[in-house]
């Protein structure tokens, strides 16, 4: 999918995590609903090698479950409830399963294209993992099974990869040269402030955090080539820093909000 939109991308934090629980089929579902123009996913390797939608090492924040997401199999992950803490969840007397299950790449893959519709995922890799670069080799082999990790300019899912970890974006460009990376920035690393990127990675990704102390930042990588992701907006001052530095894509808990703002029905 080409951005030919006079406009940012505009990307739902792990499915718009505002309006329903982070990570749940019914967050992304309701974001390409609202006009999303993409999503964005956290991933992580269960201990039997799947791949889960899920933000945190630990299970204690966003489900009634307690240790490593890492140490458990998907199994014992399924069993689980992500969604009752979310103060949606509460407003229905018969809660769906959708809004509290676990929810694992391959599916999210299956829900975008019986969706129909052209969307961005983008995915990022979690690291420090203590299964290291096999959360890279599991992640390009899945994206093979779903023929999405050589992508056409006409594909309509195009899933680009994100990582703090610079070494996660030289395994995927190795794996898979073709998809596109994003280094997720949240402090300033040396030449970054220059516009150069490490190896591997072709997008900037900084948080809102830093382009309020570094303006500067993304005019800079612009200047050297590079596509600039900002997370995660979700308040309007920030939304209006970030339209008024051009970014490329915005990222955010609120896709609506920002659609509303950008004057998109």
């Amino acid at each position: 999918m080409t951005q030919n939109i006079d406009r940012p991308l505009v990307l739902a934090h792990r499915g718009g995590a505002d309006a329903l629980p982070e990570h749940t089929l019914a967050a992304y579902l309701r974001a390409l609903d609202e006009g999303a123009d993409g999503l964005e996913c956290d991933v992580r390797l269960t201990r039997d090698g799947h791949l889960v939608c899920v933000h945190d090492r630990r299970l204690n924040r966003t489900s009634n479950g307690r240790g490593l997401v890492s140490a458990k199999t998907l199994a014992e992950l399924d069993a689980l409830d992500f969604g009752s803490w979310h103060p949606a969840a509460v407003q229905h007397e018969e809660i769906p399963p959708e809004f509290v299950r676990l929810l694992t790449l391959d599916r999210l893959l299956e829900a975008l294209r019986d969706s129909g519709r052209q969307v961005r995922l983008l995915i990022e890799t979690k690291h420090p993992s203590r299964y290291g670069a096999e959360v890279e080799h599991r992640l390009v082999e899945l994206l093979r099974r779903h023929g999405l990790a050589d992508p056409g300019p006409d594909d309509p899912i195009r899933v680009t990869v994100m990582s703090f970890a610079a070494l996660a974006l030289r395994r995927i460009r190795a794996l898979a040269p073709g998809l596109p990376t994003v280094y997720l920035l949240e402090i300033l690393p040396p030449g970054v402030g220059r516009g150069r990127l490490p190896f591997g990675a072709r997008i900037g990704g900084p948080g809102i955090g830093l382009v309020r102390a570094r303006p500067g930042l993304i005019s800079t990588l612009h200047a050297a080539g590079h596509q600039t992701f900002v997370w995660t907006v979700n308040e309007e001052s920030d939304l209006d820093l970030v339209l008024g530095l051009q970014v490329d894509g915005v990222i955010t808990d609120r896709p609506r909000f920002v659609l509303d703002r950008l004057g998109v029905p």
